[in-house]
């Protein structure tokens, strides 16, 4: 079953539509560990078409998770993350080109501190939304 008609589908794009913003960076991160974890997966067997990909796919969140970013009201945090993105960006083409889990290791375990800070950050906003049902949630994309 592919395409619209496809209740995982279906439920998939009704989580990611009703996500508060943390949850939706959270599911971002996870994205891109998911992919990584792929790709190191692949280096051994050297099956370097699905390392590629699956950095590719990496490289596309940490440049979402860029973008995401409020730099006109997020101040020093949103500038060192967007920072900390690029640098994730060079280590990932770096890790694509030379095919080197250490480089791509790297950047997961630093991809993961972050989502487990984002987490923290989403929970403090989920309670926080339960407590004030008709707010909008206090955390926003400035990081």
């Amino acid at each position: 079953m592919t395409g619209k008609n496809n209740p995982y589908n279906q439920y998939k794009q009704t989580q990611i539509t009703t996500a508060n913003q943390g949850k939706l960076i959270v599911m971002l991160y996870d994205g891109a560990i998911k992919f990584l974890n792929i790709a190191i997966d692949n280096m051994e067997p050297r099956t370097y078409d699905v390392v590629n990909t699956n950095i590719l796919k990496a490289q596309d969140i940490v440049t979402e998770l860029s973008l995401s970013l409020n730099m006109n009201d997020g101040g020093e945090i949103a500038n060192n993350l967007f920072n900390l993105y690029m640098f994730f960006k060079k280590r990932l083409l770096e890790a694509n080109v030379q095919k080197d889990s250490k480089i791509a290791q790297e950047v997961l375990d630093n991809l993961k501190t972050l989502r487990d800070a984002w987490d923290q950050i989403s929970a403090t906003e989920t309670k926080s939304d339960n407590r004030n049902p008709g707010s909008k949630g206090s955390v926003s994309f400035e990081g």
